[in-house]
């Protein structure tokens, strides 16, 4: 058997006094006394390394942080969650809307780090739409023996009314998020893909935001690569992938609507591109053409960027008994008329078991070796690999393929014995919907903890535009901290937070940016808000106003991707 994961030595020693360029011995504050206590993993720490010393991105961040008191730190971590309160940065939570946890201390890149993470990204988001493409078409993936076809048809989000369905641009992944993390050697490693409606650019930008207003101190001798590019970059891809008829697209941001957990980010990057927010009842489609209701009359949408799951989105091709959605959506798209963004049924490429087989499908679609590695997965569909999984299974964790948040995570080494014989038997049940991996010690940072700096596990999960030219990398991401000591679940749902990412400048100070995108017309953009929607019957209004409100929070539990 393999053993458990050793638990970290302590480094108090090397952290409590450290050399300076001098060679002089300085004394660190108390807020960095004992970091390590409490560090059940040997990790790879973000700001110090295995001898206690800080690391070159983070120098600038410890001396900005060293002389602070921890009534100082206390105060501005106060104004960070007043902040967020004052702005409704808000996720859902037990059905109660609360502040979205922001750690004052960033996560930090450098330059190079941020490259190799980059061209990674690049390469995968490329990888998936040639699967994707060839899945809904020819199927030659399945010919040539690299993915098995009942592998692919078996998985819950492949969607046959979609077959055959060419979107404009060839895109189906405008908008990627790819979970990334740190092992104990420093590599960084993907953990999982999520294509369909990733969540968590709105805390990106609100944690910069905020950041530069609470603790503008950190800013000042650090050149940051800025975020506030997201939504410039987002509108343009959209724009880019219109119909080819369409030459200036409406484009329209659909919500599941207010009770959805990540509603405050629909209507954010909605307000920042100069876009409607619709929800369904403000939609009908009409020989193959959808249109939105506005004041002054029905109106051609040529564009959608949908954040509702597709079993939500068109109740003729889906549920029936939906609301969120629109009648003849799938119809509108296979006409080419609409461009949905995300595509629907990309979910077959975010499948935790089809991830398994993203390295292979790189080399298959590129030629190229991938430049990022996943994290071990075995698939629980060959016997011998399941008896091996079932044998260790306290040292294993367990995912659904399809589940996002962290629900339906089972972390072995911290699981009772009735939920490993629950485990035991879901995976005998259906060998198909889950899949295992050992635990990987994700990378620790300084995290602000009943007024001490701790070390807390961190991913990172960077969003990336597909615009059928180019992909670009928003320059960090979202870093996700799992606040609990000893936590490796980093979801807000489980207890996590945030923390602000940073790319640093290169060498020669120059910021990870883009050559400036054309700006579309402000005539073009200016859109007028929709209309209120119309109103049904009164005989089924309230009945139908509370399905709607239980549907769109299952899409939050559902459907996208959350942070949370």
């Amino acid at each position: 058997m393999r053993p458990r994961p050793a638990r970290s030595q302590s480094v108090h020693e090397a952290r409590t006094s450290e050399k300076s360029t001098s060679g002089s011995v300085r004394q660190v504050g108390d807020l960095f006394d004992d970091y390590d206590a409490g560090s059940i993993r040997r990790t790879y720490d973000e700001m110090f390394d295995r001898f206690g010393r800080v690391r070159d991105t983070y120098r600038t961040i410890h001396d900005t942080l060293e002389p602070q008191t921890t009534a100082d730190l206390a105060a501005r971590a106060d104004g960070l969650s007043r902040a967020y309160r004052d702005r409704g940065v808000t996720f859902a939570l037990s059905g109660q809307e609360r502040p979205f946890p922001l750690d004052l201390v960033p996560r930090v890149l450098s330059s190079d780090e941020w490259q190799r993470l980059e061209a990674g990204i690049r390469q995968r988001v490329r990888t998936l739409e040639a699967f994707l493409a060839d899945v809904y078409g020819p199927g030659e993936v399945f010919h040539d023996g690299v993915v098995p076809r009942k592998l692919v048809h078996s998985s819950p989000h492949f969607h046959r009314q979609v077959h055959g369905i060419d979107p404009a641009g060839g895109v189906r992944i405008h908008v990627s998020g790819v979970d990334i993390i740190r092992d104990d050697h420093g590599e960084f490693r993907v953990l999982e893909d999520n294509l369909r409606s990733p969540s968590g650019v709105s805390y990106v930008m609100e944690n910069r935001r905020v950041m530069a207003r609470v603790f503008p101190d950190l800013f000042g001798a650090n050149a940051v690569s800025p975020v506030d590019d997201y939504p410039r970059h987002l509108l343009h891809a959209l724009r880019s992938t219109a119909p080819v008829r369409a030459s200036d697209p409406r484009i329209v941001v659909l919500t599941p609507g207010v009770h959805n957990s990540a509603y405050f980010e629909h209507a954010l990057l909605a307000r920042m591109m100069g876009v409607d927010l619709v929800e369904g009842r403000d939609l009908v489609c009409r020989d193959d053409v959808t249109y939105v209701r506005t004041t002054t009359g029905e109106e051609r949408v040529d564009v959608m960027y949908r954040r509702i799951d597709d079993e939500f989105l068109d109740p003729v091709q889906f549920r029936p008994d939906s609301v969120l959605g629109c009648a003849g959506l799938i119809h509108s798209a296979r006409a080419g008329n609409l461009t949905i963004a995300n595509a629907v049924g990309n979910g077959v490429a975010d499948d935790k078991l089809i991830y398994s087989y993203v390295p292979d499908l790189v080399e298959y679609y590129l030629g190229e070796p991938p430049l990022l590695r996943n994290v071990e997965t075995y698939r629980l569909g060959d016997d011998d690999v399941r008896e091996f999984v079932l044998d260790r299974l306290d040292q294993m964790v367990v995912k659904p393929v399809d589940a996002s948040g962290g629900y339906g995570l089972v972390f072995g080494p911290d699981a009772s014995d009735e939920e490993l014989a629950d485990c035991r038997a879901n995976i005998l049940g259906d060998p198909r919907g889950y899949i295992a991996q050992p635990v990987v010690a994700l990378s620790t940072g300084p995290t602000l903890v009943d007024g001490r700096l701790r070390p807390r596990h961190l991913d990172l999960r960077p969003f990336a535009v597909n615009d059928g030219e180019r992909v670009w990398v928003l320059p960090g991401g979202l870093t996700r901290v799992a606040l609990p000591e000893g936590s490796l679940v980093v979801n807000s749902s489980q207890g996590g937070g945030s923390k602000d990412t940073w790319v640093l400048a290169d060498d020669n100070g120059v910021q990870h940016r883009l050559d400036p995108l054309p700006m579309p017309d402000r005539e073009a953009v200016a859109r007028p808000a929709p209309s209120v929607p119309l109103q049904f019957g009164p005989a089924d209004d309230h009945t139908r106003h509370h399905q709607q409100q239980l549907q769109q929070q299952q899409v939050a539990d559902e459907g996208e991707a959350l942070p949370c």
